[in-house]
């Protein structure tokens, strides 16, 4: 979804159609998945079922994360499959997590469209929610998000893969669940952040570059400042310690950077982020913020 959209299935398209346009170059060798956010979608499918609440029975957030991570998935699958020339495959991906994660405690993940300060203050008092302001931008519904543990699904992905297959996995972060004593697996009131657990895959699958998609060609330190400067190439060192200089917006920058970092450390080679436009320059290292270990 782009600025000023409602977010229907038609605008949703449309902006899958350029972005899998300029990926186009990126999907003629080589074993990719494509993992994708959520964020937008899964708060519009709350307020649907809170304004539907005397008609149908609500379900779960997890499950609210599971339909958007298919609706997603689906379109996200039929788009690319016109440009890959290969199968493209949707995995409904589940991501366990920590029961006691101390995130259940303190909830920071934002969801759904952005509120004024007044509208925030009002959904508190009349809906319970917990708002916080998102990267300057407004106030948006915040909800649990905690730490990745584990890819249930990953021995799938990789057979996948193995067939020559795009996959599409991890969706919205995954569907987020903790295991039973019995092996079997519960979902979670929560939402998995999407760059953690793209991260989380990727070390897992031994990929040797994560490409982070956004909005902006360089991340930039003192963003917004008069000094404002783009980071180019890097070492992971120095990006850490701009991390750790409260450079980057928790809600925005931030966990990107995060999942960079988390991914060098299990072994990646390289991770860029870029803008969709420049992913084919950048994967080549000629654009976009480069980052190794």
């Amino acid at each position: 979804m782009r600025p000023g959209e409602r977010g229907t299935a038609a605008e949703q398209r449309a902006n899958l159609h350029e972005t899998c346009q300029a990926l186009r170059p990126l999907l003629t060798g080589g074993d990719i998945v494509v993992t994708h956010g959520n964020g937008p979608q899964v708060g519009n499918e709350l307020v649907r079922q809170e304004r539907a609440a005397d008609e149908v029975p609500a379900l779960p957030l997890y499950l609210a994360v599971a339909q958007t991570q298919a609706e997603i998935g689906a379109l996200i699958e039929s788009e690319l499959a016109a440009v890959a020339e290969r199968p493209v495959v949707c995995v409904l991906t589940h991501v366990r997590v920590d029961e006691d994660d101390p995130a259940f405690a303190q909830p920071t993940k934002p969801v759904g469209p952005f509120y004024s300060k007044d509208e925030a203050r009002a959904l508190e008092s009349e809906r319970g929610w917990a708002l916080a302001s998102d990267a300057g931008r407004g106030w948006r519904r915040v909800v649990p998000s905690p730490e990745p543990r584990e890819i249930v699904e990953q021995p799938a992905i990789e057979a996948l893969l193995d067939t020559g297959a795009v996959v599409v996995a991890a969706g919205g972060g995954g569907i987020p669940v903790v295991r039973r004593p019995d092996g079997s697996l519960a979902g979670v009131e929560a939402v998995v952040d999407k760059d953690l657990a793209s991260a989380l895959l990727a070390g897992r699958l031994g990929a040797e570059v994560l490409l982070v998609l956004t909005g902006v060609e360089h991340v930039a330190v003192d963003f917004g400042r008069p000094g404002q400067r783009d980071l180019q190439e890097l070492g992971a060192a120095e990006l850490a310690a701009h991390a750790a200089a409260g450079q980057f917006a928790p809600g925005s920058m931030l966990p990107k950077v995060q999942a960079v970092l988390r991914f060098l450390e299990r072994g990646g080679r390289r991770a860029v982020i870029t803008t969709p436009e420049l992913s084919e320059k950048a994967l080549a290292g000629e654009i976009g913020t480069q980052v190794t270990s």
